[in-house]
This record gives structure tokens, C-alpha cells and sequence, in this order.
């Protein structure tokens, strides 16, 4: 049995996996923990029913008293590096679904997995279509000289671009050095009309707009033709098979992992 807490219990991704976890036959809800509703049974405020785990607010505290085996952390991206570290320190297995971590704190987590021998699982996106239109993107960027980015998610996400696009962006850069092929020298006349200038110079768009859970398309372009690859998530509940095949991979090996891609 997987015994696992959830971070950012009370958010709307947090209630998702919540009522996931306490489904699965394999796994066992012991730690909830959020700034919100503290004390309170994380199972009634998700399912209605009691759960008998009561949402803790220090995230440290919650650790030592529950001991779970893997943590799943949908937090805010302000937390989330030190959230990580926190749990690498206390050997505590950890799968990451919060964006907003740069290069320099991806690496350094890297290497506090690898040297307490602790697994990590980073994804910028746990849904499955969304991860097959990053491995479709990279292949068809072998095809093509131009492409573009286009991002939509909801008016309260709060990092741009998404961790998605720039995951993307930085498997398209693998196949080509330069998606800009035969463009003309710009001029903005609004600063940002482009967008932001990515890996291989690939342009991203990010919209944000209540109604939109996420959204993503990939442009790509040549003489005569146009090629366009789009996932749209429609429903939070869409993440949750990736969570748990995450959730497994981490409980059974010691490894760092950035990407849902690298185990599917």
C-alpha cells in the first residue's frame, strides 16, 4: 500500500487528486496538507464523506507525524522550490506538478534526488494528451523550418509562459536550432506583440481568460501548408491518470525525472 499526502489539499487540483488517492486500491491517503481549512476532514470537503485525515498547515510537521511515501504538490510556484528541497532533505519521494521552477532549481533538485538516493518526478503537465502533443511536436519539428506556440489558461495561473509551452519548446529546439527560417526583420510597435522569443527562437503566446482550464496548440508552417497540433483540457480530472502512474514510478525507484514523456 502507498501511503500519500497531498499538498495544496483544499485547491482545486489538490481536491482532484484527493478524491483519486482515496479511490485507488493500492494507495492510502495519510497526509493532507494546506494553508486553508486546517483541522478540518479533507474527506468532507471533497467527497462529503469523512476520511479520518484532518488537513495539516505546516508542511513539515505533516511529514514527520504522517510519514508518507510519496507526496504529490500542486502548490503555488512562489513555495514550490523550497516545498522540494524540503521534501529531498527528509527522503520523502515526491511528485511535482506546480510550474514556475527555472533551470538553475531544476538542476539543484536533480542533484539532491540523486544524492539522497530519492525520487522526484517533475511534470510540467500530467495529462496524457498533452504530453503525446509535446512528443508529436518534436518529431514533426524535424519536418519543419517555422513554428510558433500559442498557450491558454485560466486568468488565474499565474506563471507565463506555461510550463508545458516551454517543455515544447525545448523539445522542438532538439531538431532545429532556429524556427524563424526566412522572416523578415521585426518591428514591435506594442512591446510583446511577438510574444516571448523561446528555445530555437520559437515564439510563445500565452492567453489568459476565465473560462479556459489549458489549452495549447503548435504552429507549424512551410510553402503552401500549414500543420497544427492542439490538446485541450477540459476537465481537471484529465491529469489524474498521469498523477498515478507518476505516483507508482516514484514509489518503486530512487531516480530523478523530469517529464511525464520519460516514463510513458
Amino acid at each position: 500500500m502507498i501511503k500519500v499526502g497531498v499538498i495544496g489539499a483544499a485547491g482545486k487540483m489538490g481536491k482532484e487528486v484527493v478524491k483519486t488517492v482515496i479511490q485507488e486500491p493500492d494507495m492510502q491517503l495519510v497526509l493532507a496538507v494546506d494553508i486553508n481549512n486546517s483541522g478540518d476532514d479533507i474527506g468532507k470537503i471533497v467527497t462529503g464523506e469523512n476520511c479520518g485525515v484532518l488537513i495539516e498547515s505546516d508542511i513539515k510537521t505533516g511529514l514527520q507525524a504522517a510519514k508518507p511515501d510519496v507526496v504529490i504538490d500542486f502548490t503555488q510556484p512562489a513555495g514550490i522550490f523550497e516545498h522540494v528541497c524540503l521534501y529531498l532533505e527528509n527522503r520523502v519521494k515526491s511528485v511535482i506538478g506546480t510550474t514556475g521552477l527555472n533551470d538553475e532549481q531544476i538542476d539543484r533538485i536533480k542533484q539532491l534526488s540523486e544524492k539522497n538516493q530519492t525520487a522526484c518526478l517533475i511534470a510540467p503537465n500530467f495529462s496524457t494528451g498533452a504530453v503525446l502533443l509535446m512528443m508529436f511536436a518534436k518529431q514533426a519539428a524535424k519536418y519543419f523550418k517555422n513554428a510558433e506556440i500559442i498557450e491558454l489558461h485560466h486568468n488565474q495561473k499565474k506563471d507565463a509562459p506555461s510550463g508545458t509551452a516551454i517543455k515544447t519548446a525545448k523539445l522542438m529546439a532538439q531538431a532545429n536550432n532556429d524556427f524563424t527560417f526566412g522572416n523578415c526583420s521585426e518591428t514591435e510597435l506594442l512591446q510583446g506583440a511577438r510574444g516571448a522569443n523561446s528555445e530555437a527562437n520559437i515564439h510563445i503566446h500565452s492567453v489568459r481568460l476565465p473560462g479556459y482550464i489549458a489549452s495549447q496548440e503548435v504552429i507549424f508552417g512551410s510553402d503552401g501548408q500549414l500543420f497544427k497540433i492542439k490538446h485541450d483540457t477540459m476537465s481537471r480530472s484529465c491529469y489524474m491518470d498521469g498523477v498515478m502512474l507518476a505516483v507508482r514510478h516514484v514509489y518503486n525507484k530512487n531516480d530523478f525525472i523530469y517529464g511525464l514523456d520519460n516514463i510513458m
